[in-house]
């Protein structure tokens, strides 16, 4: 870890590879604060999965800003970059509640910017203002819109029709130990042009079947009844309720295998999801989708989900990157 020489308010270190344990826990701690502050969680699951990767080497590259003159102070932000995704380089940055409007988020972006990274890409969840201001102060502007979109359990019980899957086609749970491979197979094939989940690796979807939430009753898979070939799967997701308000159920991710897509599987799995999550009483369901991806949002509006918040990603153009 080397110091870079900033501002003397703020010390900016950077941190090539996954971070020490104790760093992660305080990556960890500013981004619930934030998250809870905010009503976004600032870092995505992917990031964090990465984070604490003992393999992530040059994949990871973390910038932390902590009070000049006090290497013990409380981490007062976090610029997260990550390498190889479809999106080339991708920043997340926070700042902690307490340090806002007091130039730590503008420490970190120029430290990041010093790395001299020409495919740097950033997303601010919930798209604050803050985020916006300084994104445009740096030359970005956006490039892509994440729709967050919420379902209420009203809404299910007026909009979601009952499941009908194709012919030849049954639902049982994932299996751990049986059905890894497979499902990469099927992932990677079914998002072959998605930016972040057609990259899906092994260690990524080990590291989600050890997270606390993970479900194997809640991971449905879609299978041809006479042989088990996968054709599909719908991966749901249950987040507990904190800070006051009640557990959410996700619409995780839905994916159809090439030779299935066009039968009427993926709005058979999707309803077949939002069934098992309803079952569990909870009040409302959400899902991210792609703003452009206008047969997906199509589908969800049908089902009765309402877009409830977006995640921006910021980019420099041709134009601001000659200027």
């Amino acid at each position: 870890m080397t110091a870079v020489e900033h501002t003397p308010t703020w010390s900016v270190d950077r941190i090539a590879g996954a971070p020490a344990v104790a760093t992660l826990e305080e990556i960890r701690r500013l981004a619930a604060a934030a998250s809870e502050a905010d009503g976004n969680p600032p870092l995505s699951e992917q990031t964090l999965v990465t984070l604490r990767a003992e393999d992530a080497g040059e994949r990871l590259l973390v910038i932390t800003a902590r009070s000049a003159g006090q290497p013990d102070s409380d981490l007062a932000g976090v610029a997260v970059i990550t390498r190889g995704s479809g999106d080339g380089s991708v920043l997340e940055l926070v700042v902690g509640p307490d340090c806002r409007g007091e130039g730590a988020g503008t420490a970190l972006i120029e430290a990041v910017l010093a790395e001299g990274i020409t495919d740097l890409r950033g997303w601010s969840h919930g798209n604050h203002s803050a985020a916006a201001d300084l994104a445009a102060r740096f030359g970005y502007a956006p490039v892509r819109e994440l729709w967050r979109m919420r379902l209420t359990r009203a809404a299910v019980e007026q909009s979601v029709p009952a499941l009908r899957l194709p012919d030849g086609v049954v639902l049982r749970p994932f299996v751990r130990g049986r059905d890894e491979e497979a499902w990469l197979a099927v992932n990677a094939a079914a998002f072959a042009h998605h930016p972040e989940q057609g990259a899906t690796t092994r260690a990524d979807l080990e590291a989600r079947l050890d997270e606390d939430w993970f479900d194997a009753a809640g991971f449905l898979l879609a299978v041809r009844s006479a042989d088990d070939t996968l054709l599909g799967f719908h991966w749901t997701k249950v987040h507990p309720g904190t800070g006051g308000h009640p557990a959410m159920g996700e619409v995780y991710v839905v994916g159809v295998a090439p030779e299935a897509q066009g039968t009427g599987l993926g709005k058979a799995l999707t309803i077949a999801g939002i069934d098992h999550l309803h079952g569990k009483g909870l009040q409302a369901i959400m899902l991210y989708v792609d703003a452009d991806n206008t047969a997906a949002v199509a589908l969800y509006r049908a089902l009765g989900f309402t877009r409830w918040d977006v995640d921006v990603m910021y980019a420099r153009t041709a134009a601001q990157a000659t200027l």
